[in-house]
């Protein structure tokens, strides 16, 4: 696959356009200026897996919500080029927590159809019926979660702006780590996790309704008691893939 980037800076944006052949994700991981981490996270993330579940392709608008270092923001990016985009979204202490990951990928080298889109949680920005597609990976129990730089969210508007956003057949993807049955939100704030019934009821409850799963993140070993940050288990909690659509 060949690339030719041209790299337009503008002020809170960072936008690679490119002349390119949209690829699927499989091609995207086999491209070889890859970062050597994120071929190393491939093997956890599964994304081969996770991103069909979305049903993007070549021209579709995707918001990657609280993208952190922006590992899947770099990889859909190349899946719907060359006229489409990813909104690789952060607040500000999410820029803060990735900084030295968001340095590494974007200092020297050039995103294609990725756009930096630095917002606050109360103003998205991601507009009406806009987007074929969003996620938050690993995040959503943020959502419910409180602590000294971490701002209160309003979930139920912070939802909204996402439902408006999607347009009508859109999905909404989310990954995270799993807490025990029956806890609700309450892991978010010391374990950060959250319950899996409780993240399909209560996305469900903004009108959006459950399409698809997925197993492929699933860690039986995982007992649900350690914080997701515990060196014992990070980077091996057991994890959920739900997919929510935007009725017609």
């Amino acid at each position: 696959m060949t690339f030719i980037l041209k790299t337009l800076a503008v002020t809170g944006l960072l936008l690679a356009t490119c002349s390119v052949q949209a690829g699927t994700i499989e091609e995207a991981m086999a491209t070889t200026d890859r970062l050597p981490s994120d071929l190393k996270r491939d093997q956890r993330e599964h994304p081969e897996v996770v991103v069909p579940l979305m049903n993007i392709g070549p021209g579709s608008r995707v918001a990657d919500i609280f993208a952190g270092g922006g590992y899947y923001s770099e990889l859909i990016g190349r899946v719907v080029a060359p006229e489409g985009v990813v909104l690789m979204h952060n607040n500000q202490a999410y820029l803060s927590f990735a900084a030295k990951a968001l340095a590494e990928r974007t200092e020297g080298r050039e995103l294609v159809a990725v756009q930096r889109h630095d917002r606050e949680v109360n103003d998205l920005d991601l507009g009406t019926n806009t987007l074929d597609a969003a996620m938050i990976i690993m995040s959503y129990h943020d959502l419910y979660h409180t602590a000294e730089g971490w701002p209160l969210i309003d979930a139920a508007d912070f939802m909204a702006q996402i439902v408006t956003a999607l347009k009508p057949g859109g999905r909404f993807l989310i990954v995270d780590h799993a807490a025990a049955a029956n806890t609700g939100n309450i892991a978010a704030q010391d374990l950060h996790r959250i319950d899996e019934a409780y993240a399909k009821q209560d996305i469900e409850s903004y009108g959006l309704r459950l399409v698809a799963s997925s197993d492929a993140l699933r860690n039986p070993a995982d007992d649900h008691t350690k914080s997701a940050f515990d060196p014992e288990i990070r980077g091996k909690t057991d994890r959920f893939v739900l997919v929510f659509e935007k009725p017609q």
